[in-house]
């Protein structure tokens, strides 16, 4: 009997392994939340072509910024065992087939942008520089993480404007946007624990390599800290209720478990920390800010 080699997935699914398109959970419930707040105090009715051109630009740049950063990263990917099978090392995506899909994603997030209102089409180049740098950040600075952390506090803001066309009034959007950008670099030096050894023998900079995995843990607690704090303004300043203070404790409780799981001697669960965790703490924080705004 012949054996059957095993089918090659189609470049598109490989392109969308390659940016890890399921990732989006981290960052676009709190692009929504924002929205639905704007939309509830804005009082202008329904805005449900809006939220699908949020989606649409959340979606966009998320995939540019994930595909450029898979095309500045590869080699140095290369050199490390756990991210040496990603798909532009070994061959899976070419170089060309993750630049179309970064331009493509580029121009549909203007696109969107141009179709929501002409501030969110002028500020659209602004909100993609900080994706650009941060696959270089690691290259010049021990603190790679809060550039990403910049990079995901655009997304609540973008959302706001989307809705409004306006700053003003904008200001519980920006403490969303540092809150989730600070809960997102905190769990990426969680993350950057992991490749200690091979960051300082390949010159990768981050805050573990710098400073050891305990004082980067001790740092994305304190980091942890402040973005949960910045919820909780967020909450009040935006008058939510009892259902929003329950997704906050459930919140505290991602956190404390990642933070427990996590030791410097003992790494191992860093994946469930960075994927589970997280995961469930962007869902939860949505469903109940939606239900309380649902019920008002």
């Amino acid at each position: 009997m012949t054996a059957v080699a095993p089918e090659r997935p189609g470049k598109v699914k490989s392109f969308l392994r390659l940016v890890m398109i399921e990732h989006s959970v981290f960052a676009l419930p709190f692009a929504y939340l924002s929205a639905l707040v704007a939309i509830d105090r804005d009082g202008t009715g329904r805005h449900w072509g809006d939220l699908v051109l949020v989606t649409v630009a959340m979606v966009a740049g998320r995939t540019f910024a994930m595909a450029a950063n898979r095309i500045l990263d590869r080699r140095i990917d290369a050199l490390n065992p756990r991210t040496q099978n990603r798909e532009l090392v070994t061959g899976a995506v070419s170089v060309r087939t993750a630049w179309t899909g970064a331009l493509i994603s580029l121009v549909v997030l203007i696109a969107a942008a141009a179709l929501l209102n002409p501030l969110c089409l002028v500020l659209s180049p602004l909100a993609v520089i900080p994706l650009v740098i941060y696959p270089y950040a690691k290259r010049f600075t021990n603190f790679p993480h809060y550039v990403l952390a910049l990079a995901q506090a655009v997304a609540p803001v973008g959302a706001w404007l989307a809705i409004t066309g306006t700053f003003t009034g904008s200001g519980p959007a920006w403490v969303l946007g540092v809150a989730v950008g600070l809960w997102i670099g905190g769990f990426d030096i969680i993350y950057a624990c992991q490749d200690v050894e091979v960051d300082r023998r390949i010159g990768v900079h981050s805050t573990p390599a710098r400073f050891g995995v305990a004082t980067a843990l001790h740092i994305s607690t304190v980091t942890h800290v402040v973005a949960f704090a910045l919820f909780v303004w967020f909450g009040q300043w935006v008058g939510l209720g009892w259902l929003w203070w329950i997704g906050l404790a459930l919140t505290a409780g991602g956190l404390i478990y990642q933070h427990v799981v996590v030791t410097p001697t003992d790494l191992s669960k860093v994946n469930r920390a960075f994927f589970t965790a997280n995961g469930f703490i962007g869902i939860a924080l949505f469903v109940f800010a939606l239900l309380d705004l649902i019920l008002r």
